[in-house]
């Protein structure tokens, strides 16, 4: 595709001298009007995007001058070559006012307007592949800062409003509607022993694959997506609703296979998908996770594919209580809560010998995803030894008692509990550890997974335990530290906006500038001028250092 290029001069013979001498293929131009006064001119601008504009200064009607103001006012996106016969500086002078990018005067010396014309549009071309860039690195840092805010509102640790201004901003609207895929490897397959064997470093290293054999799949069908690894073996993928005119359930299911396929093909892992039964906003997301979770854990299916929660009578009553008190019964260990856990317990046994009476068949099924559901949950808080662990597969891995398993349950749950206790306060001493480590690295790219590592906790575990401690999340806190640091050099110093953006972590000055927006409610210059110390002064030599470095 060509750029256009519009001549504008009162004397026709020059606008024909223009299209006939002027290589126009060779400068990737094509010539896609003339106009004999500005009037004219504005009019083939208002239908056609224009990159170069060749106009005489002396015309009827509407002069040069006059045109290229009009241009400006409106913010049309074209360079400007001025033509005249008038060696006047005071023509010269206001053009150049005007930004225009050249001035020829007549009678035009063709070779040079050629080179002219040949190093404006290379200078342009060049502009727009750097902004094109510059959009795109833009584009992949919002993507990564919204996975990461996503992240939080799947696992229920943040608080999804309009008045939190973490979603501020034209990129969060609270309606917008996502497909939601959950991918999960069945642990409890025979198929994937194996990969149970495995040490949890490689472990670490296959879910890492997984994200990213996912993201690239995801990539290359055009589709703006986040991928969100929720724990060992559990992938969270979200696609956009607005890439649908409706719940399409073919396309759907046609992406989730094409998902499946490609992480058989590359990582050599088989997967099942849960899929959410309708688009999910923001704001449900948390709720929607949990029904795919729950439904996948409740339901016995043979297929690879299928959309949760499923119809409410295929779900009895009973399995749905069972579900919520296995739940709680999680919840309480986490917290360290042994009278909750015993509870808990006391009641989930209650639950499985009502349901045995009636259908003693679908007590072990149910029994055995929870006991799976509660591995994993162990495992992210770092509450699981490897010897438990591989003591539950023998247990589960052979045919088994359910009084037997469930006194086990029993004992693993209240012995992790009672830990949980001496965790709580080697956990205060690894936030503490983790707060510092953060605080030192606020200029630069520090994700959740590195300060979880830093203090070797899981990255699902640290981020709750974080919430649970700061009362609010990871990327809540780092970002209001950032801010607040920024707010602090924008009032004292006179360093540029681009160097602040770098020293607070932000590579990228149109980011920093929408985050503290966010924040603020201004933008860093305004903020500057508001409450800098002789903040107009500073604003100045602030605003000569970057145009110098432009």
């Amino acid at each position: 595709m060509t750029d256009k290029v519009l001549l504008v001069d009162d004397e026709a013979h020059i606008t024909r001298n223009l299209e006939k001498v002027i290589p126009w293929d060779m400068l990737g131009l094509t010539v896609a009007g003339v106009a004999k006064n500005g009037v004219e001119a504005l009019q083939v601008m208002e239908e056609h995007s224009i990159q170069l504009l060749l106009c005489d200064i002396r015309m009827p009607v509407m002069d040069g001058l006059e045109l290229v103001r009009h241009i400006r006012d409106k913010e049309m996106p074209c360079d400007i070559i001025m033509l005249s016969g008038y060696q006047d500086f005071a023509y010269t002078r206001a053009a150049i006012q005007y930004g225009v990018n050249d001035y020829v005067l007549k009678p035009i010396p063709y070779d040079e307007l050629t080179g002219v014309i040949a190093r404006i549009m290379s200078s342009q071309r060049s502009k727009q592949r750097q902004q094109i860039e510059e959009q795109q690195k833009l584009g992949r840092m919002i993507d990564l800062a919204s996975e990461k805010i996503l992240y939080d509102i799947i696992m229920d640790y943040t608080d999804v409003s309009s008045d939190h201004w973490l979603f501020s901003g034209d990129e969060w609207d609270l309606r917008q509607q996502f497909v939601m895929i959950v991918l999960n490897l069945d642990i409890g397959a025979a198929e994937t022993k194996d990969w149970r064997d495995w040490p949890d470093k490689e472990r670490k290293l296959w879910n890492f694959a997984v994200c990213n054999v996912l993201r690239e799949k995801l990539q290359r069908a055009g589709l703006h997506h986040a991928v969100l690894q929720t724990r060992d073996g559990e992938w969270c993928v979200l696609i956009e609703g607005k890439q649908l005119s409706s719940f399409d359930r073919e396309q759907i299911k046609a992406w989730a296979d094409m998902l499946l396929s490609a992480v058989k093909s590359h990582v050599k892992l088989s997967l099942n998908a849960g899929i959410y039964r309708q688009f999910a906003e923001v704001g449900g997301l948390a709720g929607a996770f949990k029904d795919v979770q729950r439904g996948v854990q409740l339901t016995q299916n043979d297929e690879t594919i299928c959309f949760y929660p499923l119809d409410v009578m295929k779900v009895s009553p009973a399995d749905h209580e069972f579900w919520v008190t296995a739940e709680r019964l999680i919840q309480a260990v986490k917290r360290g809560d042994i009278n909750a856990a015993d509870l808990e317990l006391e009641r989930m046994t209650a639950q499985l010998h009502a349901a045995g009476e009636q259908n003693n068949a679908s007590v072990k099924p149910l029994l055995h995803f929870f006991v799976l559901h509660l591995m994993r949950e162990m495992k992210e808080m770092s509450a699981f030894t490897r010897e438990q662990e591989d003591s539950l597969w023998r247990r589960l891995d052979s045919p088994f008692v359910i009084k037997d398993l469930l006194m086990f349950i029993r004992q693993l749950t209240l012995g992790v509990a009672e830990r949980s206790v001496d965790k709580r306060k080697q956990s205060e001493h690894s936030l503490a550890e983790a707060k510092a480590f953060i605080d030192r690295n606020l200029n630069r790219d520090l994700s959740v997974e590195e300060a979880a590592t830093h203090v070797s906790l899981s990255t699902s575990y640290f981020s709750l335990l974080f919430k649970q401690a700061f009362g609010e999340t990871f990327i809540e806190y780092m970002t209001r530290q950032r801010m607040e640091l920024a707010k602090q050099m924008l009032s004292q110093t006179g360093k540029s906006i681009s160097a602040i953006a770098k020293e607070v972590g932000y590579a990228e000055r149109r980011y920093f500038t929408k985050v503290f927006m966010k924040y603020t409610g201004d933008n860093p210059s305004d903020y500057r001028s508001k409450h800098g110390q002789d903040g107009a002064s500073q604003q100045r030599s602030v605003n000569l250092e970057e145009d110098e470095a432009r």
